[in-house]
């Protein structure tokens, strides 16, 4: 997390990822990303949400064979 990042609410947070609500406060439950508690307010770092994004982005299959090198 930055110091200029933006804290995001669980709204914001959701409708950034195309997601429902339910979908980021069960996130949070299980504690699969990083967020910040203040009082009884909850928010999420944009960089969160970003890093969370290219965690589970899956490689196209070019993109996985050119790691691999190629065949002999």
């Amino acid at each position: 997390m930055n110091n200029n990042d933006r804290l995001l609410t669980v709204d914001e947070a959701a409708e950034r990822l195309g997601t429902g609500v339910r979908f980021i406060r069960r996130l949070i439950q299980e504690r699969r990303i990083r967020y910040v508690k203040l009082g009884k307010h909850v928010r999420i770092a944009d960089s969160v949400l970003t890093a969370y994004v290219e965690e589970r982005t899956v490689p196209t299959i070019r993109e996985a064979r050119s790691r691999f090198g190629k065949a002999a």
